[in-house]
């Protein structure tokens, strides 16, 4: 049972997909990858959303980037958005962040896998202590590796 279930609009979405199932693997957290279309595919995200067992969805889309607000249509657990870059890299962004009232989804920036990925391990988080502890530890390290850069660069 992956704890996360990581939707592509597309194939070619998946290098995006796969930096958030490589950043839940580092965390030892469980995720699936499928490919399901909003547009093209809409029963198959239906029983996807429906049939799984996961706590946290990450939808990668573009373009239109409807399959996080699809997939929120049909469940009450939390649902990721990450719009894809395309020709106009607003459009999907956009999508995303502009749901209607009473079915949110978060956004993360445009291509961030890794921080859909991240925003889930928080989530997890609140009922994990493990996950917290790892977290934290992640948060340290950035930070002393922003010190170290610090240091090279000053000499």
């Amino acid at each position: 049972m992956p704890a996360v279930l990581v939707l592509l609009g597309s194939k070619s979405d998946l290098e995006i997909g796969q930096k958030a199932a490589a950043t839940l693997k580092r965390f030892g957290v469980e995720s699936k990858i499928v490919v399901a279309s909003a547009h093209r595919t809409p029963d198959r995200v239906k029983r996807m959303v429906e049939e799984s067992d996961a706590d946290v969805f990450i939808a990668v889309a573009g373009l239109a980037a409807a399959l996080p607000g699809a997939i929120a249509s049909f469940t009450v657990k939390p649902v990721i958005g990450v719009p894809v870059s395309g020709k106009v890299n607003l459009d999907s962004i956009l999508s995303i962040v502009q749901m209607p009232p009473g079915i949110p989804v978060a956004a993360v920036g445009v291509d961030r896998g890794e921080n859909a990925a991240l925003l889930a391990l928080e989530i997890l988080a609140i009922k994990d202590p493990r996950l917290t502890s790892e977290l934290k530890r992640y948060r340290k390290d950035m930070a002393d590796q922003v010190e170290k850069d610090s240091k090279e660069v000053e000499g």
